[in-house]
């Protein structure tokens, strides 16, 4: 177990390497999502691509170092889509995100989401209500833990305090503010992130820790000058621009 200190620190490392490398995360996402999305990696440092067409996802998959897939939008073209990106995958052995979002609404978006997370997803980004229709049982600690250990990847569980782990290490992300939950695509924009830091971070599970710390922690720069949910959208994004280590060592909330 990382102490906090430590883990802030190792965020900051993550942050610096991607605004160092400016990785290609490709993301098919919701339609919703896409723009927020995008703008929160770039203001990350990374370079963001969404096209779903299955003509050019080989192609944009060459170049990417990193892949998001977010069942938001559930259509044919999207299905096909993560079908031929998931064949690029796993041929570069490429570190990947599963999203899935809304299973809870719908059995066979439910069973797509079971089907993707027997292909081996570096981590998956969900929240509690997400949880029971995907792995099964009730979202607690122990029960996050021992699915992430049987399906070999991490769990990032979100909600009011953050859960992380791979089954072996856990990690509790307090940070964050009530506005986020009031933010379309805040939830798959985070997501991204963990994208981003799984391509210049080989450990999924420090990865997704230090890319929800440090969400949580823009989140809470941005509630101090917004006015609402409108302004704080535009604000997470400029405090991921400009987080710095001192930030995040003095506001990073992990256990």
């Amino acid at each position: 177990m990382h102490a906090p200190v430590e883990l802030a620190d190792v965020a900051a490392d993550v942050l610096a390497r991607v605004r160092d490398r400016g990785p290609r995360v490709h993301c098919i996402t919701n339609t919703v999502a896409q723009q927020y999305t995008a703008n929160m990696l770039l203001a990350a440092g990374a370079i963001p691509s969404m096209t779903i067409a299955r003509e050019e996802i080989v192609t944009f998959m060459a170049e990417a170092d990193a892949l998001l897939v977010n069942l938001g939008t559930f259509d044919a073209e999207r299905r096909g889509a993560i079908e031929v990106a998931l064949g690029a995958v796993d041929a570069a052995r490429m570190p990947w995100v599963l999203d899935p979002v809304f299973i809870e609404a719908s059995p066979g978006r439910a069973q797509f989401a079971r089907d993707l997370l027997a292909r081996g997803p570096s981590v998956v980004r969900l929240n509690p209500s997400e949880f029971a229709p995907l792995f099964g049982g009730d979202p607690a600690a122990d029960a996050a833990m021992r699915v992430a250990k049987a399906c070999g990847t991490v769990v990032a569980l979100t909600g009011g305090t953050d859960l992380v782990t791979d089954g072996a290490r856990r990690a509790a992300v307090a940070n964050g503010h009530s506005l986020m939950g009031l933010v379309t695509a805040m939830g798959c924009a985070s997501s991204a992130l963990v994208c981003a830091a799984l391509a210049v971070e080989s450990d999924a599970w420090l990865a997704a820790s230090s890319a929800l710390a440090a969400l949580g922690v823009a989140g809470e720069v941005a509630a101090q000058t917004a006015r609402g949910p409108g302004s704080f959208a535009a604000a997470v994004i400029d405090a991921v621009h400009s987080l710095d280590r001192a930030t995040l060592r003095a506001r990073a909330r992990v256990s």
